[in-house]
């Protein structure tokens, strides 16, 4: 893997990693002179580069190299969790810092639900985050309609059986305070199509509005308003890393 000084990789790649297009379209600016290593004119892309140590520049703009990107999202509602999509915008498309050109969502949440979304281009920590054999927490604030029987917590603490016969593992429930209407957190292990709007629904409920909380260690930040997002913390990383 590049990144360690000394690496090198070809100018293509390189660039084609940080988002500036395909390799086709950099050989077209590369021949157009639009490419410059260490401030010298490179039509070249096939040469090697040391992506730490070469200075690159497309039109005079500084392409500074990233192995890997981490940013947390406060996902709104009306943006799809996908990499791209021909009618809705996407989460990848909100995070207009990014350097790579390889991020994409870590899990999915629908395009009527906010809340915290992981985007990177580590595929081993989306693996391990999303592997049904780690049972990864997942906290969701969800406003009903409709009144829970007395006994939901129990039945939610036991697993509930979803009305296609699947059934679920034991989750927790709390009540929550949320603009005075009738709100709970709901604690899953588990990321099953639509599973909160379902688990509720099988308690004769509709939820009608759902956001991510946490996923696992990482807590959405309360200072991130609705599309907005900050690269992770080193210690944010740190303790996913190690624990997930």
């Amino acid at each position: 893997m590049a990144g360690k000084s000394g690496d090198t990789m070809r100018l293509d790649r390189f660039l084609a990693e940080m988002g500036e297009g395909t390799r086709a379209r950099i050989r077209d600016m590369a021949k157009n002179g639009r490419i410059t290593v260490n401030g010298v004119i490179e039509k070249k892309t096939d040469r090697k580069i040391d992506p730490e140590a070469d200075q690159v520049a497309v039109d005079g703009r500084p392409v500074r190299y990233a192995a890997f990107e981490y940013y947390m999202l406060n996902k709104p509602q009306g943006v799809v969790s996908a990499t791209e999509d021909r009618l809705h915008t996407t989460v990848v498309e909100l995070i207009t810092e990014r350097k790579r050109g390889d991020l994409f969502p870590v899990g999915r949440l629908d395009i009527d639900t906010e809340g915290l979304l992981l985007i990177t281009n580590d595929g081993d920590l989306a693996h391990r985050l999303l592997s049904p054999k780690k049972h990864v927490d997942k906290r969701y604030l969800a406003v009903l309609e409709g009144k829970l029987p007395e006994n939901a917590a129990l039945r939610l603490r036991e697993g509930i059986l979803l009305e296609d016969g699947t059934m679920t593992l034991p989750a927790e429930l709390t009540a929550a305070e949320y603009a005075g209407a009738n709100a709970y957190v709901l604690t899953i292990h588990e990321g099953k199509f639509h599973q909160v709007k379902r688990m509720f629904e099988a308690l004769g409920c509709r939820v009608t509005y759902l956001k991510r909380l946490s996923m696992g260690s990482l807590a959405l930040d309360g200072g991130l308003a609705p599309g907005q997002y900050r690269p992770l913390t080193d210690e944010e990383l740190r303790t996913l890393r190690e624990n997930f």
